[in-house]
Parts: structure tokens; sequence; C-alpha cells
């Protein structure tokens, strides 16, 4: 995989974690975040050491750059996206992943001619216990005893 194609720094990462979307499946999660400047896709590929030692998560990471770099033209360009493997992904053979990786790029909207998904209606945040003011008759807060 090319240097140019690599997500390498903490606040790569942490941008795309923190202002980002993500789509999973049993496999793989995949964050990903639209480029201020057009260009080519980049990638990042954490495997948590829960996984296992150092050759399995290395053995993962090699096996998807490689499934990333030969389906590369299927990829939607100008987004950073970081790929998290899953426990259920150690045991898969090479087409299984690959199947499995395409499957979560795709339902994200990242492979040309899908669809991006639609964006979800969620409610705001609201700070407080119980997500906000109580609701009592009459508008009234609820008095809080402590005994």
């Amino acid at each position: 995989m090319e240097r140019k194609l690599r997500l390498r720094s903490k606040e790569d990462f942490s941008r795309i974690y923190r202002s980002g979307k993500s789509f999973a499946n049993s496999q793989f999660v995949v964050y990903w975040r639209r480029k201020p400047d057009p260009g080519l896709y980049r990638l990042g590929i954490s495997v948590s050491s829960k996984l296992g030692g150092a050759v399995v998560r290395n053995r993962m990471r090699r096996m998807i750059k490689e499934i990333v770099r030969l389906n590369g033209s299927r990829i939607v360009e100008g987004t950073d996206m970081i790929l998290i493997v899953r426990k259920p992904a150690i045991s898969l053979p090479y087409i299984e992943m690959e199947r499995s990786v395409l499957h979560v790029l795709r339902k994200a909207g990242l492979t040309k001619g899908s669809t991006p998904p639609p964006a979800q209606d969620r409610r705001p945040y609201r700070p407080g216990p119980g997500g906000g003011k109580p609701k009592t008759p009459g508008g009234a807060p609820r008095a809080f005893h402590c005994q």
C-alpha cells in the first residue's frame, strides 16, 4: 500500500473518531470522514492487542491492506477511513475477509455505485439526570428529598 494512502498521525485518527461516521458488521467497523481537500482515499487499520500477538495483528493488517489495494478502484475518493478488526475476523479465510471488508465499505457508502446511508435523526443530547428537566404536572420542577 502506498505511503500517501496511509493514515499515520494520531491527530488524523482522533479527528476521524471524533467527527466521523461509523458502520459495522460482525467482523469489521469502519469510521470515515470526508477530506477537506479532494484526492485519493486514505486508510488506517486498527487491530487490538486483545485479538492476539504481534504475528496475528500484523497478518490481519497485511491482509486488509492487500484487500484494499486490489479493490482501490472501487473506493470513493476524498475520504479518510479507519478499519477496526473485530475478533471473528481472525478465523476468516481471505475470500470471506474480502467479502466482509467490501460489505462494510458498501454499507457505509464508501464504494463507487453504492448509495450513502440515509441520515439518522438523532435526538439532541440533553444534559442532566434523566436527560433533561423533570416532567411534573404543571411544569414545576420536582423536588428531591434526601433523608
